[in-house]
């Protein structure tokens, strides 16, 4: 049987992942073992960041309908709920632009549906 020696493929993982955690602290770049759970915890945590994203950006955008709907003597909830019985399909990305940027048009948007 044929002998296999097998540091090749090793050295090659290795400095792959050495090369992805160049810029880490201490020895998280250097070791090997530390740097390859720094590096899956760092895209864990990437990946966590990116939905998380989404989330924070979707709460913000509440937050701005809510303060301009109160503006206008009414609620968000109220607001959205009148939205949906017109059968209006604006999101609350565009709802949130417009109450920032235009807030007459959003007012205009809010007499529409009451």
């Amino acid at each position: 049987m044929v002998r296999v020696k097998r540091g090749l493929m090793t050295k090659k993982r290795h400095k792959k992942i050495l090369k992805a955690v160049k810029w880490y602290r201490l020895l998280n770049s250097k070791v090997f073992s530390r740097a390859k759970t720094a590096w899956m915890k760092a895209w864990l945590n990437s990946f966590i960041g990116r939905k998380r994203k989404k989330r924070d950006f979707r709460r913000l955008w509440t937050v701005r309908i809510n303060s301009a709907a109160r503006e206008n003597w009414t609620t968000y909830s109220k607001l959205i709920n009148a939205l949906y019985l017109k059968s209006v399909k604006l999101n609350r990305k565009v709802l949130s632009n417009l109450a920032i940027t235009n807030p007459n048009v959003f007012s205009k948007v809010l007499a529409f549906v009451k």
